[in-house]
C-alpha cells in the first residue's frame, strides 16, 4: 500500500527552479522527493479541486519542462482514476473565516494553506513543504490536529 501525502504547491514550484527564492540544494531536495512521491506514494487532494486549482495556476499540464510540471501532470492524469492508487480525493467542508474548513478549529493559519491542512487532517497524512514558514509558525495547531509537516528545506522553514 502506498503511503498518503499532501504536497504543498511550493514543493513543485521549487522543483521547477523558477519563480522561487530557494537555493539549488532545496530545489534538488524537492526534485528527489517528488520523484519518490510519484513512484511510491499516493497524493491526497480535495474533492472540490481547491488544491488542484492552486497547482494549475503555477504549473503546466504538459508535464514539462520541470519535475514540478511532471508531478502536476501525474496528478492530472490520475486524480479521477478508479483505483485511487496514485491520487485520492477527500471531502473537506468550507467554513467560516476563522477556520477555513469545518475540519479545522479556529486558527490564524494563512487562509491559502488551510485547504492543505484540512486535507491532511481528513487523510491522516503528512504535508510536504519546501519554503513556507507558516507551517513552523503554527506548530501548536498542527500538533493539536496530529498533523506532521515534512520540511524538505529546513533552512527556509523559520524565515518570514
Amino acid at each position: 500500500m502506498r503511503r498518503d501525502v499532501v504536497v504543498d504547491c511550493n514543493v513543485a514550484v521549487v522543483a521547477n527552479g523558477r519563480d522561487t527564492h530557494a537555493n539549488r540544494d532545496c530545489q534538488l531536495a524537492c526534485i528527489s522527493k517528488l520523484e519518490r512521491v510519484v513512484k511510491r506514494h499516493r497524493v491526497v487532494l480535495d474533492e472540490g479541486g481547491l488544491i488542484f486549482k492552486e497547482y494549475q495556476g503555477r504549473l503546466n499540464f504538459s508535464g514539462q519542462p520541470g519535475i514540478g510540471h511532471m508531478f502536476f501532470k501525474h496528478l492530472s492524469d490520475y486524480q479521477y482514476n478508479y483505483n485511487r492508487k496514485r491520487v485520492s480525493r477527500v471531502k473537506i467542508t468550507p467554513s467560516g473565516a476563522d477556520r477555513g474548513f469545518a475540519e479545522l478549529p479556529p486558527n490564524f493559519l494563512d487562509p491559502a494553506d488551510r485547504k492543505f491542512l484540512a486535507v491532511a487532517v481528513v487523510a491522516k497524512a503528512p504535508i510536504l513543504n519546501a519554503t513556507d514558514s507558516d507551517w513552523n509558525e503554527h506548530v501548536d495547531l498542527l500538533d493539536s490536529l496530529g498533523v506532521t509537516v515534512v520540511q524538505l528545506c529546513p533552512e527556509y522553514a523559520d524565515k518570514a
